[in-house]
């Protein structure tokens, strides 16, 4: 048997990503081997195209696993963040007022939390945040009360982990911690994307909110995880459920190639979910954002009479729309924002990849992949839309036909 000359490429000297494009471009007759620790995969030249992606994404699914486990540690941290604040606001009925410091301790102090766990974890190599916050408003006079609260906050949650020490952090720490958020992302490189709080109306009001957590590699998102502290562990949508009470709080978390695992947020062994089988149109439920103002609920209302669905929506608010289809819920998910509007990649890149590994498909309106290497910002065509992949060929006609009719009817006027 001939023998071929073997190539060992380090993962430390260039990331799984780039990897996979230099090797599915080579023409060279020779095999490939990529190391990950004591990991030796092989692609050989002989093999089609689709097995050496394959392998690879195995490959580059494990190397992503330890950067897996300390996000979803760093995304629970928060979440007990977030709650800690909630169960006080709530108590003071303090959402029925204009005072919006309760979010902002917990936005701030969530940020802090994420940042400062994936440093302490992650220690090797530059540390790239595309975050929605930076500490500019914090540093001023009046808000050194608030500065205050949120660092008695992220000192009180990290000593709750066993595995930090308990030298307490100082407020100029916390900002620091802030303000590592201010990464612009791009196509190179390793960027984490994270909202603090997203759905911070309905962390106001006691429904859902998510902290999103994503990991980007070259442009591409190689993991999330969704916490969703209100989220029930029981499907969500369905008129016949079971009333009885059930177990409330989960994280999703996904990797690329290794499909999405669902938890209870503060305990219990993971389990594999799958997007909705639905093939039908008129069998399929769908979510949309809670609030009229992040989504034409209208336009939305018309692409359902389009496809025949007979289900309302269910309208939450947060990523935890995504968590909630990646375990099939709902078939069917639909964001129009109003013109004028940019989506920010920290929306949905951890939504993104819960849902695509758990099976499902998310697009533009026009049917095009999302991009996230283009910095802070997604570049869409119209609109979000989220299903399986029988239901979208028809719901992509249905967009269209509403899209299109939309636009004739405003011209008219």
């Amino acid at each position: 048997m001939a023998m071929c000359v073997a190539s060992p490429v380090s993962i430390n000297s260039l990331s799984p990503v780039r990897l996979l494009s230099s090797v599915l471009q080579s023409n060279t007759k020779r095999s490939f081997f990529i190391s990950f620790k004591t990991l030796r995969i092989s692609i050989s030249s002989s093999s089609s195209s689709s097995n050496q992606r394959s392998a690879f994404t195995a490959a580059a699914s494990m190397a992503y696993a330890r950067e897996l486990d300390v996000a979803k540690k760093a995304a629970s941290l928060a979440a007990r963040l977030c709650q800690t604040v909630q169960k006080a606001l709530l108590q003071s009925d303090v959402q029925s007022k204009s005072d919006k410091s309760p979010v902002t301790v917990a936005d701030y102090g969530s940020q802090a939390v994420v940042s400062l766990v994936l440093q302490r974890e992650l220690p090797f190599g530059s540390f790239s945040l595309v975050a929605e916050e930076d500490s500019g408003d914090l540093r001023k006079s009046e808000s050194q009360e608030t500065l205050k609260r949120i660092t008695e906050l992220v000192n009180d949650t990290l000593s709750s982990d066993a595995t930090y020490s308990k030298s307490p952090l100082s407020e100029d720490d916390v900002l620091a911690a802030i303000d590592t958020g201010k990464s612009e992302g791009g196509p190179h490189g390793r960027h984490w994307v994270l909202d603090p709080i997203d759905g911070t109306k309905g962390f106001v009001r006691g429904d859902q909110y998510a902290i999103a957590l994503a990991l980007l590699d070259e442009g591409r998102v190689v993991l999330g995880v969704l916490a969703c502290p209100n989220l029930p562990l029981a499907p969500i949508g369905h008129p016949h459920q079971d009333s009885v009470q059930t177990q409330v709080g989960c994280l999703f978390s996904a990797r690329i190639g290794a499909g999405t695992d669902m938890q209870l947020l503060h305990g219990s062994s993971p389990m594999k979910v799958h997007v909705s089988t639905i093939e039908n149109p008129a069998e399929a439920s769908f979510f949309e954002s809670f609030e009229a103002a992040h989504s034409l609920h209208g336009l939305s209302s018309s692409i359902a009479k389009k496809l025949g669905v007979q289900a309302p929506p269910v309208r939450i608010d947060s990523q935890a729309k995504y968590g909630a289809l990646a375990r099939g819920d709902g078939a069917i998910y639909l964001r129009f924002a109003h013109q004028g509007y940019r989506e920010k990649i920290w929306d949905h890149a951890a939504g993104f990849i819960v849902v695509t590994e758990a099976g499902g498909v998310v697009a533009d309106a026009a049917g095009n992949a999302l991009d996230f290497s283009k910095g802070r910002y997604l570049d869409l065509e119209k609109g979000i839309v989220v299903t399986n992949q029988k239901l979208m060929p028809s719901l992509l006609n249905a967009v269209r036909d509403a899209v299109r009719e939309e636009s004739e009817s405003a011209s008219s006027l």
